[in-house]
């Protein structure tokens, strides 16, 4: 089990939240949400179940309160960098995308094949994460508004990108750098596809 949440009679309301959940992310990295139970992750915090429950009503909004608070580091750590150049800014945003899901393995599978079961609340996250990222890949094309082919081009990209990022996860078979690059020809690929799907499309070479 993970390393016990520092002692909680230090810490105002606010932080023994942000502790457990800290502590939860940890739990979710190397276990499955069927796999832990309530008294699982109360006796990983050094806590009571009572505890446990006053901050969360269940295991499953603590797993909610969980997923959101990780798709809110990985917005930030793959947050591209406005003075660097669009490609370099891709290439330095896939690098983080791919040390995060590296680094919590089991909980990014876990959101992005479903996490519990049909959980509506878990599936919006993953969604609002991907539509980040289209905003992203959009926003470095000098896109406002994407045309519909552009818009496609790019969501099946991400699909891509989540697909290959699985795939690496399980086998680890080529290296990061060379996913890396893949990837980001890929997305070339996709923008070839826009134009193809409308011919009328004006981009920015890929």
């Amino acid at each position: 089990m993970a390393t016990p949440v520092p002692a909680y009679t230090r810490l105002d309301s606010k932080q023994r939240r942000e502790s457990l959940i800290r502590l939860g992310r940890e739990l979710f990295s190397v276990h499955p949400y069927d796999a832990l139970s309530v008294d699982d992750i109360a006796a990983a915090a050094d806590v009571s179940r009572g505890l446990l429950y006053h901050y969360f009503p269940s295991k499953r909004d603590f797993y909610v309160a969980v997923v959101r608070a990780a798709a809110e580091e990985m917005r930030e750590l793959t947050a591209p960098d406005p003075e660097l150049a669009p490609l370099e800014q891709l290439r330095r945003g896939l690098e983080a995308y791919l040390e995060y899901a590296a680094h919590h393995g089991e909980g990014y599978r876990t959101v992005l094949q479903g996490g519990v079961g049909s959980d509506d609340e878990v599936r919006q996250i993953a969604d609002e994460m991907r539509d980040v990222n289209v905003r992203r890949i959009v926003d470095s094309l000098g896109v406002d508004d994407p045309p519909p082919a552009l818009r496609l081009a790019i969501r099946s990209w991400v699909g891509l990108v989540e697909a290959a990022s699985l795939d690496w996860l399980e086998n680890r078979d080529v290296s990061r750098d060379v996913l890396v690059l893949a990837l980001m020809r890929a997305l070339g690929s996709s923008v070839e596809m826009a134009r193809v799907l409308d011919p009328e499309l004006e981009l920015p070479d890929a």
